[in-house]
């Protein structure tokens, strides 16, 4: 097995790969893996909290999660510092470390990407949700090229954007399937709508 030591940033929030999140940075653990990353070019890992707070303590995160790399950064005052990522692939951590400023860092497995799939036509309705959300936006949410027709991406684009529960996003983070990712997604709209009538 080929493990790979990356710095894990555990947020309240699960990045799904080819996702955008938007980040601010002050506390001196994450400014000093910031610039490593920026110098070097590397990425970090991105995991939904299990246990603990973003700030302060280091947090406990959830085994699976997904690389991120940086994308465009800003300071516009001394000691903030705004990051823009990128979701690459997902991995899951065999062991964890804490430095001494408490930054946590793992040994991980790199999951292989799932591999890109025609929408399978039961699922239209969340393709046309997708587009829609898309051409509201009053900005763009959702990095180029946009792949309507890939089952992989319309399933991470939607579970990004749905008011789904953080578990639950953990969990269509977890799947490995395109088809039951979208199955779980539809199924949830279905139960909005139906308590909305």
């Amino acid at each position: 097995m080929n493990l790979v030591h990356i710095p894990i940033f555990p947020l309240n929030t699960v990045l799904f790969p080819g996702g955008l999140l938007p980040l601010r940075i002050f506390e001196a653990r994450y400014m000093d893996m910031t610039r490593e990353c920026l110098k070097t070019g590397k990425a970090f890992g991105v995991c939904l909290i299990r246990e603990g707070r973003e700030v302060g303590e280091p947090a406990s995160p959830e085994s699976v999660g997904c690389l991120a790399r940086i994308i465009d950064w800003d300071m516009q005052q001394l000691g903030l510092l705004h990051i823009t990522v990128q979701g690459e692939g997902r991995f899951r951590i065999h062991k964890t470390r804490t430095s001494t400023q408490g930054l946590v860092s793992a040994d991980v497995e790199l999951i292989p990407a799932e591999g890109a799939a025609a929408v399978p036509k039961e699922y239209a309705a969340c393709v046309a949700l997708l587009r829609s959300i898309a051409a509201d936006a009053p900005q763009p949410i959702f990095a180029e090229p946009h792949r309507f027709d890939d089952a992989v991406w319309v399933g991470y684009r939607l579970s990004e954007v749905l008011p789904v529960p953080l578990a639950a996003k953990q969990q269509l983070l977890e799947l490995n399937d395109s088809s039951s990712r979208l199955s779980v997604l539809q199924r949830f709209l279905e139960s909005r709508a139906t308590a909305k009538d």
